[in-house]
C-alpha cells in the first residue's frame, strides 16, 4: 500500500466482505506490495484489502479512508479494470497490479473487472469520521525522546518502531513496545483489533507490530481512561540487521 499516516473517538475497525466465495490470507507474493490480510476474489484472479485503512489522499492532503485492489498473481497479459460505486477509477495489469481505492462516508461498492462476464464484487462500509484523529496533544516525551507518556499516566509507549520477526504473519515487521505504568488493567488494541491486556504483573509490556499506513494503539482502562499512540507502520515491512 502507499504511506499511510494516521487516527480519537475510535470506532471499529471495518472489514469488508465480498459478495461470494473469498479466502483472507497473507500474502506472500512479490505481484503485491506487502505482506498484508487480504481477500481474494470468487474468480481467483483478483484481490482486495480485507480491512479499511486511513491515509493522506494525496489528491486532497486529507485522512480518508483507503483500500487495496489489483490482480492476483497476474500473467502478463492479464488486465482489470477497478471501479468504485459504478465509475471507472483506473486499470490494473501485470506490470502495475495494484492501486489504492480512496473511499467515501457509507456503503462502498469496488468491482475489479477482468472482462464484461468476469468480475469480482467487494463491499465496505465507511463510520462518518473514521479517519479523525485521537487527540494526543496531552501525552508528553521523555527527555530523550525515545519514550510517549499517556496523559493518564498509566501507559507509555516506544517512539521509534524497531524491526522484529512477527510469527502472525511470517514476516519482518515493524514495532513498538507498550508498558503498563503501574499495576492498571489495560485492555490493548491496534487499529481497533483487541490484541492483548497488561496488568502490570504478569504482563507489564507487550511489542506492538504494525500494519501498513497509520496505526491507533490503544490502552483503556475499563471505562475510566483510554490511551492512544499514534505510529506510522509504512508498508509494515522492514529489514532485520
Amino acid at each position: 500500500m502507499t504511506d499511510f499516516n494516521t487516527k480519537k473517538s475510535r470506532k471499529p475497525w471495518v472489514r469488508g466482505n465480498i459478495s461470494g466465495f473469498f479466502t483472507s490470507l497473507l500474502v506472500a507474493s512479490a505481484n503485491v506490495n506487502s505482506a498484508t490480510t487480504i481477500q481474494i476474489g470468487s474468480t481467483g484472479k483478483t484481490f482486495a484489502s480485507a480491512t479499511v485503512q486511513c491515509a493522506v489522499n494525496p489528491a486532497t492532503g486529507l485522512q480518508s479512508a483507503t483500500i487495496q485492489v489489483g490482480l492476483f498473481n497476474p500473467k502478463s497479459r492479464d488486465t482489470a479494470t477497478v471501479s468504485l460505486n459504478g465509475r471507472t477509477v483506473t486499470k490494473v495489469d501485470a506490470l502495475q497490479p495494484a492501486t489504492d481505492v480512496w473511499l467515501y462516508d457509507g456503503n462502498n461498492t469496488v468491482v475489479v473487472a477482468l472482462s464484461r462476464r468476469a468480475a469480482d464484487t467487494y463491499t465496505f462500509t465507511v463510520q462518518s469520521g473514521f479517519c479523525n484523529l485521537p487527540d494526543t496533544s496531552g501525552n508528553t516525551f521523555s527527555a530523550d525522546g525515545v519514550l510517549e507518556y499517556a496523559a493518564s499516566g498509566k501507559s507509555y509507549a516506544t517512539v521509534t518502531p524497531g524491526c522484529a520477526f512477527n510469527p502472525a504473519t511470517g514476516n519482518a515487521q515493524p514495532f513498538v513496545n507498550l508498558f503498563d505504568n503501574g499495576a492498571f488493567l489495560l485492555n490493548v488494541s491496534n487499529n481497533g483489533t483487541p490484541i492483548t491486556q497488561l496488568n502490570g504483573t504478569t504482563r507489564k509490556s507487550m511489542p506492538i507490530f504494525l500494519s501498513a499506513g497509520t496505526n491507533v494503539i490503544s490502552a483503556a482502562n475499563g471505562t475510566a481512561s483510554t490511551d492512544y499512540y499514534i505510529r506510522d507502520g509504512g508498508n509494515d515491512t522492514c529489514t532485520l540487521q
